[in-house]
């Protein structure tokens, strides 16, 4: 696990949002924006209940992380004034859990940083949430405020 600087650390923690990269089993890639919360060197990730094509089993996320693990995520900041760009790159190993005490705490961050999964009960949806364990992480630009 790699542990962020100060200010990588603020910039994870103040963005809100990231895009999410799995391969399936072709090594064809997959690139979704993500709603997330870092915490204690682990990111999460939730399977919520917004519309979406299929159950959340056979989401196509969801079945890259089971065939191969390794994911990366990217937390970006834009701005016209490209003095202001930066982002956060995060590669790792996902793993999808669904039950126990840090599954629990890890809705409950996700709904405190998040009014809207707060609003929509995400914590009793009983649906899974995919853990990232970073194994390394490069950073770029202009992270602070």
């Amino acid at each position: 696990m790699v542990k962020p600087t100060t200010q990588e650390l603020e910039f994870i923690n103040s963005c809100r949002v990231g895009r999410l990269a799995t391969v399936d089993e072709e090594r064809r890639p997959h690139l979704i924006p993500v709603c997330y919360v870092f915490s204690g060197g682990i990111f999460y990730t939730p399977i919520d209940n917004k519309p979406k094509r299929a159950k959340p089993s056979r989401l196509k996320r969801m079945r890259n992380i089971s065939a191969n693990p390794n994911v990366a995520v990217v937390i970006d900041r834009w701005s016209e004034d490209w003095e202001r760009l930066g982002y956060v790159f995060v590669s790792g190993r996902a793993d999808i859990i669904s039950t126990g005490g840090e599954y629990r705490r890890s809705l409950g961050l996700l709904e405190a940083k998040y009014p809207q999964y707060e609003r929509m009960n995400l914590g009793g949806l009983g649906l899974p949430v995919i853990k990232i364990v970073p194994d390394r992480l490069v950073s770029w630009g202009a992270l602070g405020g």
